[in-house]
């Protein structure tokens, strides 16, 4: 297939605020679908059929697609057009969440998400490069960019709750419905806000045999990341998924140095602040996304907080992302994007530590919040300060693949981290007793105060950057 793409002029200035607020919103989408799902786990399990080793992929089936499809995501973005893709994906947000809401098989429903993963693959990109070429780099792109930023740290925070009060009020299918109206909604909104796709003619080519060994390379991976946990790593379904990954991803290494018109062009690798970004990507994932969970183990399992109640207890890490995020693009402009990075990666270390001190088995939330305030805060400010790194300097032809390169590394190394950092808690928590447990949280979350030190390392290299 052979495509070119003719760039539409972006909107006049008084036009950005109603498809900003639309890109925002599909990034509230993106994330609600992400946590709203892990509430309604144990009654899905109960009514749907799940047997307890298999109820893990309807979460997992939509990690591992959408981490998967991320690169043909996003370089489709950059061929097909921004437009089309972000209404497909939204559709496939849409319809599959429909689908979701009817299911009865657990089948269904595993399939369903991994339709979703599909979904979020095309619109995570999609949205990244509209709002990338639409607003100049600059103080435009880096607020638009926090206002982004702020939606999808309010869903996956929001989502909790959420899904606490329909899982509540109307039962588990009401995970799956509130999504038809939001990605519909969206759906439309795209078709008719932002710029026409331009016209396609002949002079670039879509790299067919590195999308497909790249996505079923990528897709194994974070597959065994992700069922390896479970299964044991010496399993054969593990063993087995490691080495055709690895076959795949080096074939798609050797079809992209001969290609004429790779799926990832080489002359990215050579942009400083793309590669850095890559690595902070996968370092936050590994680290700032993995206290969910753990936080999660300790309302639950350590304080006994009903699932609303868990919900509550993530508001206030909620908003504090979100004005991390605001923070975030202000300290881009007073010290730039490195030192900005730098400060966040110190502000979450430090909070991760205090979390960390702070979790006890009689202690109340409060004492938390020193804790939790100054890890949303370095979040928010990291999760804004990448972003616009990984989009500084980059052509508008080659924003959708940079974002899906980004996004990439941003699913394998969550995948990797929580795997390790599950490992660590449950040799920390090995008794099975709730003081072994609670002993296993503190010690990730003393390793995610360790891994965001590294990501210091990394804001500090060398910053001469080399555009592509």
């Amino acid at each position: 297939m052979v495509i070119t793409e003719k760039l539409s002029p972006a909107p006049s200035r008084q036009r950005l605020g109603l498809p900003l607020f639309v890109l925002a919103a599909a990034q509230l989408v993106i994330s609600l679908d992400y946590s709203i799902v892990y509430v309604a786990l144990p009654i899905i399990g109960t009514e749907v059929g799940f047997s307890d080793q298999n109820l893990q992929w309807v979460v997992s089936a939509y990690v591992v697609v959408n981490g998967g499809f991320l690169l043909l995501g996003g370089r489709a973005t950059d061929l097909l057009g921004r437009r089309r893709m972000f209404v497909l994906g939204a559709s496939l947000y849409a319809g599959s969440s429909l689908i979701g809401g009817l299911s009865e098989s657990a089948g269904v429903l595993v399939a369903v998400r991994a339709v979703q993963g599909i979904g979020g693959s095309l619109l995570f990109p999609a949205t990244l490069s509209l709002i990338n070429t639409v607003h100049t780099e600059g103080p435009s792109r880096n607020r638009a960019l926090a206002v982004w930023g702020a939606a999808g740290a309010g869903g996956l925070c929001f989502g909790s709750l959420l899904g606490g009060v329909l899982v509540e009020a109307f039962g588990w299918p009401s995970v799956f419905f509130v999504n038809v109206p939001l990605a519909g909604s969206i759906a439309l909104a795209g078709s008719l806000l932002f710029p026409a796709d331009g016209a396609r003619s002949g002079s670039r080519q879509v790299d067919l045999t590195g999308a497909l060994t790249a996505t079923g390379g990528i897709t194994l991976m974070v597959f065994v990341l992700v069922h390896a946990p479970e299964a044991g790593w010496g399993s054969w379904s593990v063993r087995g998924g490691a080495v055709l990954s690895l076959t795949l991803l080096s074939l798609f290494a050797v079809v992209e140095i001969r290609s004429r018109d790779p799926l990832v062009p080489a002359r990215l690798f050579a942009h400083r602040g793309l590669v850095m970004a890559m690595g902070v990507t996968a370092l936050f994932s590994a680290t700032f996304s993995s206290v969910p969970y753990f936080l999660t183990l300790y309302f639950q399992s350590v304080h006994g907080y009903s699932a609303f109640g868990t919900g509550l207890a993530f508001l206030v890490p909620a908003v504090v992302v979100a004005a991390g995020t605001q923070a975030g693009e202000r300290a881009v402009s007073a010290f730039g994007v490195r030192r900005m990075l730098t400060g966040g990666m110190v502000l979450g270390a430090a909070g991760a530590g205090a979390l960390g001190l702070a979790l006890t088995d009689d202690g109340s939330y409060l004492m938390l919040l020193p804790g939790i305030v100054l890890l949303g805060l370095g979040q928010g400010a990291a999760w804004t300060g990448m972003w616009i790194a990984a989009s500084s300097g980059i052509a508008p032809g080659d924003q959708g693949i940079a974002s899906g390169m980004a996004s990439t590394t941003l699913q394998v190394g969550g995948a990797v981290g929580l795997a390790v950092l599950i490992a660590a808690a449950q040799v920390g928590g090995h008794d099975g007793s709730t003081a072994g447990l609670l002993d296993g949280i503190r010690t990730a979350l003393f390793m995610i105060a360790g891994g965001i030190c590294g990501g210091v390392l990394m804001t500090l290299g060398p910053r001469r950057s080399t555009a592509p």
